[in-house]
Formats: C-alpha cells, structure tokens, sequence
C-alpha cells in the first residue's frame, strides 16, 4: 500500500483548498492509498518559492525523509507554474522514488508515458504565468496612461531640506521620521543622497 501526501494550494483568500483535498482523499481511497498527511498552502501564489510556501517546503522535507511514496496534487499549477521548478521537482521527488499523481491531467508519474506527459504541462504551465504577467503589465500601463500614480507620494522638496538639516545637525533617522511624521524607510533615501 502506497503512502500519500496530498499537496493542496489556493492563490487567494477568498479560494479554499475542501474541494481539492475531498477529490484527493476520494482519489486516494480508490487506488488504496495511505493518506500520511495533507500539505496545504492557503493564499499563497504558485509562482513564490519554496521558502515562502510552508506547506510545499514541508512536502519535499517528506519526499526527502521517505515517509510518502506518491504526492498526490488537484493540477500541476497547483504545485508551480516555473518550468525549471516543476522539472526539479519531478526529478527529485523520482530520486527519492516517489511518484506524482495530478488528479485534473490524470498524470501518473509511474509510467514513462505519465512523465512525459508532467513535462508538457509544466511547459503549459509556464505559459500561462507569462500570459498573466503579460496582461498585469499591460493593465498597469493601461491605468498610468489615465493618470493613476503608483506607490508612495515623493517627499515635498521642503521636506527634503528639512531631513536633511536635521541629519546634518546630528538627528537619528528615527528622530526626523518622528519630526516630520513619515515612515523610517523614506528616510533612507533621502539620508543615503
């Protein structure tokens, strides 16, 4: 009997991961998998590594320890949506004589035909986060092109002199933010010219 884990991840707050970890946990019971545990990143974007996804990092800590023999996922996005990432992935986990399922593309990495077929969707998956990156981008230029301003307002050129006296005159960057009521970290900036 093979051992499970079930890797499941949302994008966003308003996502849940039930719906996966239910089709996992049925698809599990049929092939007669042992569920060992579920590794779950909730609002957590597929594109971030593996130091800021927990629940990944922990997956793979697993695969490492040998305590799963199949990781179980809803899709390939659901695991990252980097080319080179995935086939890492793959391989490690392979390395470690663990499989993939991928419930969405019934891939089982188990077979040469299952690998192969990890490998294209990975190239699909990567596709796409270009696709997003490209229509964010143009959304962003599309809302500077009518007038919208993006990130912190600049310091007022009074405001600079003053800064910068008072660090001339001794003040800690702390004491001026507190002075002139604005974040530390503009300050820098202005401490750093």
């Amino acid at each position: 009997m093979k051992r499970a884990g079930l890797y499941v991840r949302c994008s966003t707050d308003q996502q849940t991961v039930e719906n996966q970890i239910r089709i996992l946990t049925e698809v599990a019971e049929r092939a007669g998998w042992t569920i060992v545990r579920v590794f779950e990143d909730q609002a957590i974007s597929g594109a971030k590594g593996r130091d800021q996804r927990p629940g990944y990092d922990a997956l793979l800590k697993a695969i490492h320890r040998r305590e799963i023999d199949i990781c179980a996922a809803y899709a390939v996005d659901r695991l990252g949506r980097s080319l080179s990432d995935l086939v890492a992935f793959l391989s490690d986990i392979q390395a470690r004589g663990c499989d993939l399922y991928l419930h969405q593309q019934s891939v089982d990495t188990s077979t040469p035909s299952g690998r192969m077929l990890f490998q294209m969707l990975a190239v699909f998956s990567e596709f796409e986060r270009e696709l997003i990156r490209g229509r964010v981008r143009a959304g962003i230029a599309r809302a500077r092109a009518k007038g919208a301003v993006f990130g912190r307002p600049s310091l007022s050129p009074d405001r600079v002199a003053r800064v910068e006296k008072a660090l001339r005159d001794g003040l800690s960057i702390r004491a001026v933010a507190k002075m002139i009521t604005v974040e530390e970290d503009r300050l820098e900036s202005v401490a750093h010219v």
